[in-house]
C-alpha cells in the first residue's frame, strides 16, 4: 500500500498554493532531517517563494547573489507578475526553465539545481547553480606517454565533455544526455558524430540504455556495460574504457559511439573488438616506425603473457621433448614441491603482490615491494619452494601483462594462461593445443554489440589488418574502419 501512495506521489504536478508545495517538497526530502538539504522562504515584493538547494552540489556565491537580487526586488519591480518577473528580468543566468511536476523538479533539485516555487503559479523555476566536488584533469596513471597531453577526464560529466568538446570542434557532434537509475538516477551522456556513426548502432544503444531498469549505478561504468552487452562468461573485455580525451576523439571520427558516466573518469568506447584493446597513444606520439617497432614490442610481450609459462611448463615436464639446443630451459634441479605447486604458488603470489601494491600506502610501497621481492622471492627460492626458473618465466610472463594496454585484457590473458595451464598439466601436448583452439574458437565466436570480435582477422580485411599490425602514418590513413559502418567512409 505504501509502495502504491510513493508512486502515486511521484507525478503529483506543482501546485499553485506555495505553503503545499514546501510541505510536499520537505515531506518527501526529509528536509530537517538530512542537513545537506535546505530551504529558504523569502519575500519577492509582497510575493512569497521559496528556493530549495543541495549543500554540497550548489555554487554558494551563486545562492547568495540570487537572495540578494530577490531581496531588493520591491513591489513595482514585479508588477503584475511576480513569476514572469523572475524568469524574463531577474533570474538573469545561464540556464534557467520551468517545470510542471515535482517528480522532475526534485530530479533536478538531487542533481544540484535551485528550485524555486513562487506563490500563485504551478510551475517551479529551475536555476544551474551546479558547483561539484572535483579534481583537476590529470594524466591517467595507466594511459601515460612520454609526449603528449597531460590531460585527463575526471569524475564530472560537465568536465569530461566539456575536454571532449576542446578537441572536437564540430557542430555535428552529439551529446545526448539520460538518466539511469531508479535511485541514483546517474548522468549518462551518449556521445557521437552524427554524419559519421552508425545510426543503427546509435538507436541500438539507446534503446538499451531506455530499457535499464536498476536501483542505481554504483559501479557506474561497469554497471553499465553489463547492462548493455549482457553478462557472460567470456573474461574479454567487450569494450573499451579510456580516460583520455584525445584517445576518445580519435575512436568519435572512426565512428564509434562512446558513453560518458557521471562520477566516472572512464569513457566507454563502442563497439571494439580485440585489437582495439592492444593499441597505445604512445604508438602515436613517435614516428611511424618507432611505433610499428613500440608496437610489435608490446605484440610479443602480450604473446608472452599467455603462452610462454604453459609452454615453459609443458617442456620442463617432458625435457624428451626439448631439442638439445634448448636443453638448458628445464630446471637444474627439480625442487621439492612439484612444479605445478610451484607455478601456482609463483601466480597466485604475483597476484597477491600485484594486489598489495594497489592497497599499499604511496610511502609504504616501495618497502613493501623491496619486501615482496627481495625476502619472499630469495627465500622461497633457498629453501626450495620454488626453483628459479618458474620465477624467471613468471617475471617475463607478468611483464607482458604489464606492458599491456588494456587492464581488462591483461585479467582476461591471465585467466588463459591459467587454462593453458592445466590442459599441459593434464593432457600435455594435446591438452595445450586443444585450450589453445577452443580459446582462439571462443575469441572468434565472440560479438560485441553485433560487431565480430576478431576482426580484422576473423572476418579477413587486408587493409585494416595491416593498420593493426603497422602504425601507418596519418595522411596515408584515409578511411574509417569498416567495422562501425561509417556513414561518411573517408575523413575529411
Amino acid at each position: 500500500m505504501s509502495a502504491m501512495k510513493l508512486n502515486d506521489s511521484m507525478h503529483v504536478e506543482v501546485r499553485r498554493a506555495l505553503d503545499e508545495n514546501v510541505a510536499v517538497v520537505k515531506e518527501r526530502l526529509g528536509v530537517g532531517t538530512s542537513f545537506d538539504l535546505g530551504v529558504r522562504e523569502i519575500l519577492i515584493g509582497k510575493t512569497k517563494a521559496a528556493v530549495f538547494y543541495v549543500n554540497g552540489l550548489t555554487d554558494n556565491a551563486m545562492f547568495v547573489h540570487i537572495l540578494r537580487t530577490f531581496a531588493e526586488l520591491s513591489e513595482e519591480d514585479v508588477v503584475p507578475d511576480a513569476f514572469e518577473a523572475l524568469m524574463n528580468r531577474y533570474a538573469a543566468h545561464v540556464q534557467v526553465e520551468t517545470r510542471r511536476t515535482l517528480d522532475e523538479a526534485i530530479d533536478l533539485l538531487l542533481s544540484g539545481l535551485f528550485v524555486i516555487f513562487v506563490d500563485g503559479h504551478a510551475e517551479a523555476i529551475i536555476l544551474d547553480g551546479r558547483q561539484y566536488p572535483n579534481r583537476q584533469p590529470q594524466e591517467p596513471d595507466t594511459e601515460r606517454v612520454v609526449r603528449g597531453a597531460r590531460d585527463g577526464y575526471t569524475e564530472s560529466i560537465i568536465v569530461n565533455t566539456a575536454l571532449t568538446r576542446r578537441r572536437l570542434r564540430d557542430e555535428r557532434l552529439r551529446i545526448e544526455l539520460t538518466h539511469v537509475g531508479e535511485r541514483s538516477k546517474t548522468d549518462v551522456a551518449l556521445v557521437y558524430l552524427q554524419d559519421v556513426a552508425d545510426p543503427g548502432l546509435v538507436r541500438l544503444i539507446r534503446e538499451r540504455l531506455e530499457k535499464i531498469e536498476v536501483d542505481g549505478l554504483p559501479m557506474t561504468e561497469k554497471s553499465l556495460q553489463e547492462f548493455l552487452i549482457g553478462q557472460t562468461w567470456n573474461p574479454y573485455p567487450l569494450v573499451r574504457y579510456t580516460e583520455r580525451p584525445d584517445v576518445a576523439v580519435q575512436h568519435l571520427l572512426e565512428g564509434h559511439v562512446l558513453l560518458f558516466v557521471d562520477t566516472s573518469p572512464s569513457v566507454m568506447i563502442t563497439p571494439t573488438t580485440f585489437f582495439h584493446h592492444v593499441q597505445h597513444a604512445e604508438e602515436y606520439r613517435q614516428t611511424p616506425v618507432t611505433g610499428a617497432y613500440l608496437r610489435w614490442v608490446r605484440f610479443i610481450g602480450i604473446f608472452a603473457s599467455i603462452f610462454l609459462l604453459p609452454l615453459w611448463f609443458l617442456y620442463a615436464s617432458h625435457p624428451d621433448l626439448l631439442p638439445k639446443w634448448l636443453a638448458f630451459l628445464g630446471p637444474k634441479k627439480p625442487g621439492k614441491v612439484p612444479l605445478i605447486l610451484q607455478v601456482m604458488t609463483a601466480e597466485v603470489g604475483v597476484d597477491l603482490m600485484r594486489m598489495a601494491a594497489v592497497h599499499t600506502p604511496t610511502p609504504l610501497a616501495t618497502a613493501m615491494g623491496v619486501i615482496a621481492a627481495v625476502l619472499v622471492g630469495d627465500v622461497a627460492v633457498k629453501v626450495g619452494l620454488i626453483t628459479p626458473e618458474v620465477l624467471l618465466y613468471l617475471a617475463f610472463a607478468a611483464i607482458g601483462l604489464f606492458s599491456t594496454p588494456s587492464y581488462e585484457l591483461s585479467l582476461a590473458n591471465r585467466l588463459a594462461r591459467l587454462v593453458l595451464i592445466f590442459a599441459v598439466f593434464f593432457f600435455q601436448i594435446p591438452g595445450f593445443v586443444l585450450a589453445t583452439t577452443l580459446i582462439t574458437i571462443a575469441l572468434v565466436f565472440t560479438r560485441s554489440l553485433n560487431t565480430p570480435y576478431f576482426w580484422p582477422l576473423i572476418p579477413y580485411n587486408g587493409p585494416a589488418l595491416l593498420h593493426v599490425l603497422l602504425r601507418m602514418s596519418v595522411p596515408y590513413t584515409v578511411r574509417r574502419p569498416s567495422i562501425v559502418h561509417p556513414q561518411n567512409s573517408v575523413k575529411n
